[in-house]
């Protein structure tokens, strides 16, 4: 199969912000743009039946309006509709896997549980072998302030393999012709707190060791991609703070999960959740070794 971005449509306000958001991905990276919706009373497809008793007329035409909306933005995308008889959490995951990322919509921490995020997206992000990319509702029609409206930002950890994270970041930022903020938090230590504040020596040689190591992680993927302007930023909070608050007004934050091992159960780390639940623009789960 040719490589596909793939939204999950319910027919919600947060999906279709995903569908507009993966359309404009899709087109960015020269990619066709699936649609896919999963519903398991879905029934055989008929060869003649009128519209007023077909079981399948509202989850077709769900996909023919958002479809006739995406083609009408980006008249050059190839746009492919695709229902299937399944549960969406099934449905979802199998699209994952033959996917150059999956979209799907989420309500972040608001009291209406969303279908996606209540359902479907926080599990299938955390067991899903490609990206996954939540998009909110509300972020797609504020925007990103115009300063920074195209940043992609990656959190990164300075220990273990990031190179599936990296390289979805600095794709997606090439992809954009959009800068890129590699960011890395890092607690300060009981250590060096004093009375009235910090041990400044403390910090800055931690400052110093983890940008050293940071630009160690990054030189290769900048060599790659020359084309990308990147900045670091080492920040001395916790992991999940220091992300959130540098991704506000990024265009989309790019988080890691670890890739599961047989023996533990699919999860998402504090970072990811964080992410999630609190981070106003797009969020992209890459799972990495």
């Amino acid at each position: 199969m040719e490589p596909v971005v793939t939204v999950g449509l319910d027919g919600s306000p947060e999906s279709l912000a995903a569908a507009r958001w993966a359309a404009d991905e899709a087109e960015k990276r020269k990619l066709t743009l699936r649609l896919l919706h999963a519903w398991p009373l879905l029934v055989p497809e008929p060869t003649s039946i009128p519209s007023e008793v077909d079981q399948n007329y509202w989850a077709k035409r769900l996909v023919h309006t958002a479809r006739a909306e995406l083609q009408a933005r980006h008249p050059g995308l190839s746009v492919i509709g695709n229902l299937v008889a399944d549960d969406a959490q099934n449905a979802l995951l199998e699209a994952a896997s033959d996917s150059e990322m999956l979209v799907l919509g989420s309500r972040g921490l608001e009291s209406v549980e969303s279908y996606f995020l209540g359902d479907v997206s926080m599990p299938v992000a955390a067991r899903a072998e490609r990206p996954v990319v939540l998009v909110r509702a509300d972020a797609q029609e504020e925007g990103p302030p115009q300063a920074s409206v195209s940043r992609v930002v990656v959190a990164l950890k300075l220990h273990g393999s990031s190179d599936d994270l990296l390289d979805f970041a600095f794709h997606t930022a090439a992809a954009r012709g959009a800068p890129l903020l590699a960011v890395h938090g890092r607690s300060v230590p009981l250590h060096a707190r004093v009375p009235w504040g910090v041990d400044h020596d403390v910090t800055e040689e931690m400052t110093r060791d983890a940008q050293k190591r940071l630009g160690k992680v990054l030189r290769l993927w900048r060599e790659k991609y020359p084309q990308v302007d990147v900045a670091d930023s080492i920040r001395l909070a916790g992991p999940a703070k220091a992300v959130v608050r540098a991704a506000e007004g990024a265009a989309l934050l790019v988080v890691g999960r670890r890739k599961h091992r047989p023996d533990l159960a699919p999860h998402l780390g504090p970072v990811a959740q964080a992410a999630i639940h609190h981070g106003r623009c797009p969020v992209a789960v890459v799972p990495h070794d």
